[in-house]
């Protein structure tokens, strides 16, 4: 019996506990290490942080959901991993062996490598659902005052999405709160344009995002880099499209929530020849780590090249459909391997994103996700919106019974494919 241990209980960790037991059936062990009890979707922190949404809406209990699967689970942090000797040793001093490991970790929050950011400074963050829920008691205090916003990402940010959908979201909060009048708003970003996305753009996301940010009348600063953040204001450099310095900004507000650049989390970065020197694992073209062959990774944390150079660095994203396919492969070739066959699956790559803009939304479709691509397609309108909400509804129920992959093929596809049909309603 071999034994396969995931880190990591998030949108790659839970679904390849899933996956893996599915795929190994009852022949083999499968452990889950999760840092907190719960699985938090992830997706609607930014609904979190305005108060559209309480924590216990949108995450799921798993000690019951894995045991009925005859999944292992053990709520610990690890706290080092001696790949020599396939064994993980938890925070409480607990050691576990294994024979093929999954990291799926997510990654380490570098608010650190600006002066200022983050929750433990003064700007906010809607990384995790913590992060969220403390958010939205700034926020809170924020509608008791309002003044002006500064939303955005850091430089060296790869996850651009949730910074676009947090403005928007915020900006229609406001409107229906009739509070949108006495709040300016900037966007900041390391992109070298609006709808950049770090993926090289997206159809016609230039147009389309500069028109919503118009619209919504919501500034925007391009190719910045946040040096500093005081606790009313941000200093934000901004460079030309050679990378040199063009004009300093200092942004007053009385709100602020920037997303920071992602490095890898301690015990995996600590890993001799497992990570890149930003601590995100070297991984094949099957998910698998070239130094540790039984060492697997998926998510946000592995190590993927940006897709171009910009003047400010920005990171490639990592989508929850390019993280399932990534979860499947990791499947199939660990029960492959233990098969005695092949272990020759790949993810696909590609980039799927429905991003909700608080009353209607928009659509990116990248195939692959590096240009150039075989379908780039863009599209906005609320049934985007409509199906961000569908969407949490299922996964989270599909993560009660255990029946998790692949969700965002089933239905991202099945939504894209009827608005691509008939058209959106």
């Amino acid at each position: 019996m071999a034994h396969v241990a995931i880190i990591g209980a998030g949108l790659g960790g839970v679904p390849c506990a899933y996956g893996m037991r599915k795929r190994l059936g009852s022949a083999h062990r499968v452990t889950l290490i999760g840092a907190s009890p719960y699985f938090e979707f992830t997706p609607s922190n930014p609904w979190v942080a305005v108060g559209w949404r309480d924590r216990e809406q949108t995450r799921v209990a798993m000690r019951e959901p894995l045991a009925a699967h005859g999944i292992d689970w053990i709520e610990q942090v690890v706290a080092a991993i001696d790949a020599e000797h396939n064994t993980l040793t938890l925070a409480d001093g607990r050691k576990v062996e294994y024979d093929y490991l999954v990291i799926a970790t997510g990654p380490k929050l570098a608010f650190d490598e600006i002066p200022g950011l983050g929750p433990d400074g003064h700007t906010e963050s809607i990384c995790t659902q913590a992060h969220s829920q403390h958010a939205w008691e700034k926020y809170q205090q924020f509608l008791r005052k309002p003044g002006p916003v500064v939303i955005g990402a850091a430089p060296g940010a790869s996850c651009f999405g949730p910074a676009y959908e947090f403005a928007m979201i915020v900006d229609a909060d406001l409107r229906k709160r009739k509070m949108r009048d006495q709040v300016p708003m900037t966007f900041v970003t390391s992109e070298p344009y609006i709808g950049h996305m770090g993926l090289g753009g997206v159809g016609d996301s230039k147009g389309l995002m500069e028109g919503e940010l118009r619209q919504r009348h919501i500034k925007w600063i391009t190719n910045a880099k946040v040096t500093s953040v005081s606790e009313a204001a941000m200093t934000v450099l901004e460079h030309d499209e050679q990378g040199k310095p063009k004009q300093e900004h200092q942004l007053g507000f009385h709100f602020a929530m920037v997303l920071p650049a992602f490095k890898g989390v301690d015990p995996v970065a600590a890993v001799p020849g497992l990570c890149n020197p930003r601590g995100f694992v070297l991984i094949d073209q099957h998910q698998r780590s070239p130094k540790y062959r039984n060492i697997f990774s998926a998510g946000v944390c592995v190590a993927i090249p940006p897709v171009e150079a910009t003047p400010v660095p920005t990171g490639a994203p990592k989508t929850g459909y390019m993280i399932e396919s990534m979860v499947s492969a990791i499947c199939e070739n660990v029960g492959a391997e233990l098969e005695g066959k092949p272990a020759d699956a790949r993810a696909t790559w590609n980039a799927i994103c429905l991003a909700d803009f608080g009353d209607t939304g928009a659509a990116f479709v990248a195939l692959p996700q590096i240009p150039p691509r075989n379908v780039t397609w863009t599209k906005l309108g609320k049934w985007v919106h409509l199906s961000k909400i569908a969407f949490e509804k299922y996964f989270l129920r599909k993560v009660r019974t255990g029946s998790i992959t692949p969700l965002y093929e089933r239905y991202v596809l099945k939504v894209l494919g009827i608005v691509a049909l008939k058209g959106p309603k």
